[in-house]
């Protein structure tokens, strides 16, 4: 299905896994002249639908896939990702494998590759939403300094954003992440739900979310925070608990971010 003259890249890029950041991935190796060996998912239509957009192949049987691409990149759930890797690594000889996890360290290879890596963007990713890979920071980690040498390369041809970052460093970035991307998506959806109890529209808060990630392009976190609990508005946040007294939870959750923010302040301001 390959027939492209655009292919530049000496390197073939086997996919395991068809979600959100091979998607992704996968689309973006593509564009950049690389050519994808083949994609693996359990889920055909999953396979299917990124084959065709990557003109490649698929299967949905692990011990069909091709054992001769030079880089086998897998984005898999972290459960699956260990539980699969001897099989995904068998027969792979001198490839180089890496998987693209943030919390999962890098010697879960060691005991089933020659050479290993990671390839980890920072990004969260969604079928329905295009990101800027080019924007998007890449860190790398190798088993050798010529695994780390190609990731870099493989990373660069993405991203003018790259970085080594050993397997602690990472899992430190997928927290961080955690804090910044998906608690903040979460808090996202509960105040939709509260603006939907309330018959008021979620776009109203757009352009505040907005302005808010604009500052901290500028300011610090730190410095950006504003808000009752950021003034030491009890009175405020009363009335605001009081509201919550339906949703305990929820409740308990607002208190929470609330003496969280008061007491980073205090630190702040206890160490200018």
């Amino acid at each position: 299905m390959i027939s492209s003259a655009e292919q530049t890249s000496p390197h073939s890029i086997y996919f395991i896994g068809a979600g959100n950041v091979a998607t992704h991935l996968a689309k973006a190796f593509h564009r950049a002249g690389f050519r994808i060996a083949g994609i693996y998912s359990r889920t055909e239509a999953s396979a299917h639908a990124l084959a065709c957009q990557v003109e490649t192949d698929y299967t949905t049987a692990l011990d069909e896939v091709k054992t001769d691409a030079d880089i086998y990149v897998v984005s898999l759930a972290d459960d699956a990702l260990i539980h699969l890797i001897p099989q995904i690594a068998a027969g792979k000889g001198n490839a180089l494998l890496v998987h693209t996890a943030g919390s999962i360290p890098m010697n879960v290879w060691q005991e089933h590759a020659v050479h290993y890596g990671v390839l980890y963007p920072l990004q969260t990713f969604s079928k329905q939403t295009e990101p800027d890979i080019r924007q998007t920071p890449f860190f790398v980690e190798g088993c050798s300094p010529d695994a780390v040498r190609l990731l870099k390369e493989l990373a660069s041809a993405l991203s003018d954003a790259v970085y080594e970052a050993d397997s602690t460093q990472r899992r430190m970035l997928h927290l961080a992440a955690v804090f910044a991307c998906n608690f903040t998506n979460h808090l996202y959806a509960l105040a939709e739900e509260l603006l939907r109890q309330n018959c008021l529209p979620f776009d109203a808060l757009l352009p505040l979310i907005d302005q808010t990630t604009q500052k901290i392009h500028r300011l610090s976190p730190a410095e950006a925070q504003t808000g009752p609990a950021a003034r030491g508005d009890k009175q405020v946040m009363q009335t605001h608990e009081a509201l919550l007294a339906g949703n305990p939870r929820m409740q308990a959750l607002y208190r929470l971010i609330s003496e969280s923010i008061t007491e980073h302040n205090t630190q702040n301001l206890c160490i200018k």
